[in-house]
């Protein structure tokens, strides 16, 4: 498990900002012949065919056609983004003979833990050349920033509880006697364009700590954008591993989970509707066709969940209270902010009993609200079973999250055999996994 552990790691180090994430997947499914789709244009899909197609840079579907005539799709979602800082528009702002960074939250993230690491910027800019305008990823590959926080000494209330302003104490430090401007020079150097052909950027910070294997047996792993990149990375591997299927496999990951989906790219747009309707139309089975493809799919919505924190074990459920290291888990939710039912539930057990993988089950604190996931919002684009499942973690949404080191292999495991499946109702109320 230590080599996937590390092939973990690496995969997250070259992904600072959801738009290098879905470039790296874009790269491994390239390397493995996958084909790229352009919704733009017309698709010609032929049987055993391997095809991606990418929304907004930062939402990719990838799919393959079975040789055999398809029942229905075995989708995975994840996502690509996690909670961070972005870069407002002219950010440089004086205080003193300092200038830092003017910033706006993106998604519920943890402030404290942001406060003295080195960070970074990563992200896209959008350039005018010759014949249109272009993107371009950039990272800004050395630390360069840190968020510096106030020492005891000038705030005895420090250890006290916080209640950090994201306009007051979370702007980051950038530098001094720097010359307006410097900002957008470094971002064009280190996307290696003109500063004057800069139309447009969307840029984020990130945590430049480097993920670590540790603990007395080397059972922990932790890193920055485990929530959710573990188990698009997860997603991703055991789709490239699987065997055949009277199903179409589809890797899908999303944007914008950490705001609320409703954008363009995100779980509630029409992209996997819009999607798995071409690929039917491919094959003539638009319509009816496509609604019947529909009543023989399945999905995963695979975003990690909250294990149980050895400080903090009141928080938990009483009874459901999963741990790292203790498998998959099964996430409950009696108003469906997760979707797990009875019969997606059914579904993922007899899963994970074939593939020899435990199972644990999550719930909130009846008194908590909890969050919610990729899979009730993608509902109400494409109506299918659905299973909420996630791997146990520890400070998610800080920028240093910790999981554990076998529950990968777990997921790696049960991915791997649920493109290879298809989950088909037979007759009314009774279901096959084939």
């Amino acid at each position: 498990m230590k080599k996937r552990i590390k092939e973990l790691l690496a995969f997250l180090e070259a992904s600072p900002s959801c738009f290098h994430a879905v470039e790296a997947m874009r790269t491994e499914l390239e390397e493995a012949g996958y084909q790229q789709l352009l919704e733009s244009e017309d698709w010609e899909l032929e049987e055993d065919g391997r095809y991606y197609v990418i929304r907004n840079g930062s939402s990719l579907i990838a799919f393959r056609i079975p040789r055999t005539d398809f029942v229905g799709f075995q989708i995975m979602a994840s996502h690509s983004d996690s909670p961070t800082f972005k870069i407002k528009e002219n950010p440089e702002m004086a205080a003193g003979p300092y200038v830092k960074l003017n910033t706006e939250r993106y998604g519920g993230m943890m402030m404290g833990p942001w406060f003295d690491r080195p960070l970074s910027i990563a992200g896209r800019v959008l350039c005018r050349e010759s014949g249109g305008i272009r993107t371009h990823l950039v990272d800004v590959d050395r630390d360069l920033l840190v968020i510096p926080s106030l020492a005891i000494h000038l705030d005895a209330e420090a250890n006290s509880g916080k209640k950090w302003n994201a306009q007051k104490d979370m702007l980051p430090l950038y530098g001094m006697g720097i010359e307006p401007g410097t900002l957008k020079t470094q971002i064009a150097e280190a996307a290696d364009v003109d500063a004057e052909s800069i139309l447009g950027m969307d840029l984020y910070l990130y945590n430049r700590q480097p993920g670590t294997i540790w603990g007395a047996k080397e059972e922990f792993v932790s890193a920055g954008r485990l929530d959710d990149l573990e188990c698009a990375f997860a997603s991703l591997q055991g789709f490239l591993a699987a065997g055949d299927s009277i199903s179409i496999p589809v890797h899908c990951v999303f944007d914008n989970e950490e705001v609320g989906n409703n954008t363009k790219q995100g779980a509630a747009s029409t992209f996997l509707r819009d999607t798995l309707e071409r690929i039917c139309e491919c094959f003539d089975r638009s319509g009816s066709g496509y609604r019947k493809a529909l009543a023989s799919s399945f999905m995963l919505s695979a975003d990690n969940a909250h294990a149980l924190h050895p400080n903090y074990m009141e928080q938990s459920c009483p009874t459901n209270r999963p741990v790292l290291n203790g498998g998959i888990v099964l996430k409950y939710n009696a108003s469906q902010r997760y979707t797990t039912d009875a019969v997606s539930a059914a579904v993922l057990q007899e899963l994970c009993e074939r593939t020899g993988v435990p199972v644990q089950t999550y719930a909130n604190r009846s008194d908590l609200p909890g969050g919610s996931t990729l899979g009730n919002v993608s509902g109400n684009q494409v109506a299918v079973n659905c299973v909420d499942i996630g791997l146990p973690q520890l400070a998610m949404h800080s920028p240093y999250e910790t999981a554990g080191v076998k529950d990968l292999g777990y997921l790696l495991r049960v991915a791997k055999a649920f493109y290879e499946s298809a989950v088909v109702e037979c007759e009314y109320g009774c279901y096959q996994i084939k």
